[in-house]
């Protein structure tokens, strides 16, 4: 009798022992989740607001002929940040920040006299700020 009371008692505390540590350990994968998905969202909100800034530049630059608003080192500037952000993304997000800068590279001494240049690097802008829509959605 002794005995099964003994066995007893060491199942019950190894079981409590498993449902503690698995408790603990979802815990920790449930937290570590959370934190990527805030990290993703707000990476995300700074990309869109750093977007639209680079299209800001781009219109000052080529429709108002501004060369202060519309200055190509702000917008290379923009065009880091925005690869930046995109390191804490998903891989669509990272490859289309990744073709922007690359049109950007190859576009940027046109954006005040070419509307050619123009419409390519806003429609890379637009092509990134839908990947980064699709991303928030996809996290909600």
């Amino acid at each position: 009798m002794a005995w099964q009371k003994r066995h007893w008692f060491q199942f019950t505390a190894i079981f409590s022992m498993m449902f503690a540590l698995i408790g603990f350990s979802y815990n920790v994968w449930r937290m570590e989740v959370t934190e990527e998905n805030a990290n993703i969202r707000d990476a995300s909100f700074e990309m869109l607001k750093q977007l639209s800034e680079l299209e800001l530049i781009i219109y000052a630059a080529y429709y108002d002929q501004d060369k202060q608003r519309g200055n190509p080192r702000q917008a290379w500037v923009t065009v880091g940040l925005i690869n930046d952000l995109a390191m804490l993304t998903r891989p669509q997000v990272i490859a289309s920040s990744q073709q922007l800068q690359t049109l950007w590279q190859q576009h940027w001494q046109a954006i005040s006299t070419s509307r050619h240049s123009v419409d390519i690097l806003i429609n890379a802008i637009e092509a990134n700020r839908q990947q980064v829509r699709i991303q928030i959605t996809i996290l909600q």
